[in-house]
Order: C-alpha cells, then sequence, then structure tokens
C-alpha cells in the first residue's frame, strides 16, 4: 500500500551487541510488507545487528501465500515485521490467525508495523490478536526499530529456553523410567551416554558431535566401561579427561563443568565408584547444565538399583547352589555335581543356540534338578544297592515333589527351576518318568540337564557304584543318542568335548 516507513535523523549510532563475527547460527527476521522500500530500509538499518553472537537473516515476503510459504519452510523464524494493509485491509490480521492457529507456531514473536492505524486499531489489535507489539511505521526511528528487534529477540530467547527446558524434563522422565529396565552396568552406560547425548542436542540448531564415557574404578585406575564418539572402543582415559577428572575430585563436588566438559562423579551403595564424562562441541550453558544435573541425579538412583538387584539376584543364585550341595550332600553324593552340571548346561545353552541371558538361567536354575529328594526318605535315598522296583518308584516321585516346590513361584530362575526338575528325568523317545514326555515335547532346559546331568553322574563315585571310565561315558552317550538324550544335544556335546573337559579338570577335586 502506499505507505511509508520514515526514520528520524539520530546522532545516536546503533551499536552491536557483540563482535561481528560470522556464524552458523542465525536470528531469522521476516520482513512481511508489499513495499519494497520498507524492506530495503527495514534491512539497511538491521544489517549490522549482533545478539548473543549471531547475525541476523532476513526473510522477505510481499503476499499472505508468500509469508505462510516462508513460515513453514522456517518454524525457527524468530521475528515477524508484519504490515497489516497489504492484498486487503485485514491481511495482516488474518495472517496473525493462521501463523497462531493453523501452522500452530506460538513462538515466533509478531510485532505489526502499520502505515494506516485507522484500519487496525492499536488498542483494539492488541487484545484479540497474539501479537507482541504494535508500531505505526511513522513513529519508528532507527533506534525504537534496533529496541524493538532487541526486546523481542530476548523474548524469543527466554520462551525458546523454556520450551527447551520443558521437552528436556519431559526427556529426562522417559529416560529415567528407561534407565531402571536395565540390570548391568556395561548396557547401562551405553544408555545414559545415548540419553545425554539426546538431552544436549536439544538445545543446539542441529546435532552436535558428542563425545563421552562411563568409567569405573579398577585398582585405583578409573576404566572406560562404555564410551560413544572419540572414546568408542576405548578402555584407558586421556590425559585431559583425568585431570578434569582431578580438578572435580579436588572441588568435592558431583557434578562438575568446565568449557564444553561434564563430569558426573557416582559412588553406589556397594561402595564403587563410577564416573561420567561428556565432551561436547559447544559450551554447556546453564539451561544444559540444569537438565543435565537433573537427569544424573536420576542416574544415582539407577546405579543403587543395579547394585540392589545384583545383590538380590546373587543372594538368590547362591541360595540355589547352596540348596543344590545340600540335596547332594544329604544323599552322600558331591556339591561339586551341581557346579559342573550347571556349567556344562550353560555351555550347551549357548552352542545350541540360546540366547546369553537364557543360558546363565539354566546355569542358575540345574543345581534344583534333584530338590524333590528332599522329600525321599534317607534309607531308599542312600542305599548302597540295587533298589527294589517299589523303591525306584518312590526315588521317581522327587521329580513331581521338586515341580511343586517351585511351580507356584513368579520369579524366572524358579520357573526355569521347577521345569527342569520336572523334566531332567524325561527321555527322548518318551519312555522317561514322570510324564512320559517325548522329543521336543520336553523343554530344552529339561534335555539340557538330562545330558549334563547323566555324564556327570557316570563320571562320579556314587554309593551304589564307582565312577565309569571316561570312554566308557563317551561310548553311553553315543549310544543313547535318540533315546534317552536329544540328538542334536548329543552332536553338540561332542563338538564341544575339549570345552567340556576343561569344566571337569575345573572341578576335578571333587572325584
Amino acid at each position: 500500500m502506499d505507505d511509508e516507513l520514515i526514520f528520524a535523523d539520530e546522532n545516536e549510532n546503533s551499536e552491536n551487541l557483540g563482535p561481528r563475527l560470522n556464524f552458523e547460527d542465525t536470528w531469522k527476521i521476516l520482513i512481511v510488507d508489499d513495499e519494497q522500500e520498507v524492506h530495503n530500509v527495514t534491512k539497511m538499518v538491521l544489517g549490522d545487528l549482533v545478539y548473543k553472537n549471531k547475525k541476523a537473516e532476513f526473510f522477505h515476503a510481499y503476499s499472505a501465500e508468500d509469508t505462510l510459504e516462508i513460515v513453514k519452510k522456517n518454524p525457527d523464524i524468530a521475528i515477524i515485521l508484519l504490515d497489516v494493509v497489504m492484498e486487503e485491509d485485514n491481511t495482516g490480521l488474518r495472517l496473525i490467525k493462521a501463523i497462531r492457529e493453523e501452522l500452530g507456531n506460538k513462538f515466533v514473536r509478531i510485532v505489526i508495523r502499520t502505515g494506516q492505524p485507522g484500519e487496525a486499531p492499536e488498542k483494539k489489535v492488541i487484545v484479540d490478536y497474539d501479537i507482541n507489539d504494535y508500531k505505526e511505521k511513522t513513529e519508528l526511528t532507527s533506534q525504537k526499530l534496533f529496541s524493538t528487534i532487541i526486546a523481542s529477540l530476548r523474548s524469543f530467547e527466554n520462551i525458546m529456553i523454556l520450551d527447551r527446558n520443558r521437552q528436556g524434563l519431559a526427556k529426562i522422565i522417559q529416560a529415567s523410567s528407561q534407565l531402571l529396565e536395565f540390570h548391568s552396568i556395561n548396557s547401562l552406560g551405553i544408555e545414559i551416554l545415548t540419553q545425554l547425548q539426546k538431552l544436549i542436542n536439544e538445545g543446539f540448531q542441529k546435532n552436535e558431535l558428542i563425545s563421552g564415557f562411563v568409567a569405573g574404578l579398577e585398582k585405583d585406575k578409573y576404566k572406560i566401561i562404555s564410551g560413544i564418539g572419540d572414546y568408542s572402543g576405548k578402555i584407558e582415559i586421556d590425559d585431559k579427561a583425568a585431570e578434569l577428572i582431578q580438578l572435580a575430585k579436588n572441588n568435592y563436588v558431583n557434578h562438575f563443568f568446565k568449557k564444553g566438559y561434564y563430569i558426573g562423579l557416582f559412588r553406589t551403595l556397594s561402595g564403587e565408584k563410577n564416573i561420567i564424562l561428556i565432551r561436547a562441541e559447544k559450551d554447556l550453558d546453564q539451561s544444559d547444565q540444569y537438565l543435565i544435573e537433573i537427569l544424573c541425579s536420576h542416574i544415582q538412583s539407577v546405579y543403587d538399583n543395579i547394585y540392589l538387584s545384583r545383590e538380590i539376584e546373587d543372594t538368590q543364585k547362591e541360595i540355589l547352589f547352596t540348596l543344590g550341595e545340600v540335596v547332594e550332600t544329604r544323599s552322600n553324593e558331591t556339591g561339586y555335581h551341581v557346579k559342573r552340571v550347571a556349567e556344562y548346561s550353560k555351555l550347551l545353552a549357548l552352542k545350541y543356540g540360546l540366547s546369553e541371558a537364557e543360558a546363565e538361567l539354566i546355569k542358575q536354575a540345574s543345581p534344583m534338578h534333584d530338590i524333590g529328594k528332599v522329600g525321599i526318605n534317607d534309607e531308599i535315598l542312600n542305599k548302597p544297592g540295587e533298589l527294589t522296583k517299589a523303591e525306584f518308584e518312590v526315588i521317581k516321585t522327587h521329580a513331581k515333589i521338586g515341580y511343586d516346590i517351585f511351580k507356584s513361584s513368579n520369579r524366572k530362575i524358579l520357573k526355569a527351576a521347577a521345569i527342569i526338575a520336572h523334566q531332567h528325568h524325561e527321555r527322548y523317545d518318551g519312555t522317561g518318568y514322570p510324564n512320559g514326555l517325548k522329543g521336543e515335547n520336553i523343554h530344552i532346559y529339561g534335555r539340557i540337564t538330562c545330558l549334563t546331568d547323566v555324564f556327570d553322574a557316570l563320571d562320579s563315585n556314587r554309593v551304589y557304584k564307582k565312577a565309569w571310565p571316561f570312554d566308557r561315558i563317551l561310548d553311553y552317550i553315543k549310544s543313547e543318542k535318540g533315546k534317552l538324550f536329544d540328538p542334536r544335544l548329543v552332536d553338540i556335546f561332542f563338538e564341544n568335548i575339549e570345552e567340556i573337559k576343561k569344566i571337569r579338570e575345573s572341578y576335578s577335586r571333587a572325584y
């Protein structure tokens, strides 16, 4: 429209709020007006603007359509200098509604500049429309425009910081729940670093290269447990990191920040010492530091949770091994039997293709395979001679007794123990007990423990027999392939016989 942007003469020089440097990050300012002269003069006045070490980048729109297209492509525009009267008398006002409601952009600061205030009275517009300032073009001097822009940038920056903190806190809540799912220090370390990387990158214009590590104290020296970026795959800590860690210790703080670095010091309930170090390409501002401290305060709880979980698991494992040894000792057998069976079982499970976690589960549960013998009379259990048919029927009940002991538990390890106790005397050909299960209807836990239990029983002195020669045992296992034993497990057994021998020798004292 035929209005003009007029600047009064001023003697004062417009001042920049920072050095004139080239930066990748800029403040995006959109000039919306249908008069080319308005664009030229505005850019001339604000062309040297630098605020918080960021220069201004100008976008130009001459119609409502141009404006919406630019805002869609650049949702991070900081300020829109908006004329009201363009294609129509209320084009600018309709644009405000479209930007706020249709595009959902609540962050951009909108400054109305009009040469025809009668078409859009200030009192009405400032109340009815989501704008941040209202200026008549005739009142704007270059200094007033500069002041308006700086005030608007400061407002935009504060809003973005608040929104970033909101998003950061949401990420922390999500990350905290995810971190609680981890039960090992190694896997936790990578997840901690990943979450910190996401949190820090939230505040940068683009994803920055973040490097960092989680380290634990070993023999008075910190070793890297998990690393990302420059520390990925490394074990030793570099001199710069070691210097910063010592500096953090000297300052007696748990959270230490210095020129783009974060160092977190953690001590678990068990007394273990761990360190988190993060190095960013940019300095970590107060917002970064605030969010990192909150997340890392949760990490301390996660470390303690892992320690407590590990303590419970270790206690549980020890109790199961002890119970297994008690049962074996009661039947005048060695407690080393359950240790060997456990190690053999884990080996076969891994070679069979089960996961490390499931193989470990079998190892921990297998000592319970004969727990049902607690319900068998000592006279039968320790009879040196051959059992009568009736006595053998009594012995067979130990599988059902062991199952009944654990069947009601919801714990993984005890559920596995129930399966093993119940099925380790089933035969692959279906002639075993207590249920005559056949082939793969027998749980893999039962099939594995059947082979490892028989192998070690034949290889050990028992109250009713002497240990068999090793070659005779191997011949027997071959002869029972597809009968007593799963044929695939027999093949795996012989493919890994050298590792079987190593386990056998490791517990040879108990023969």
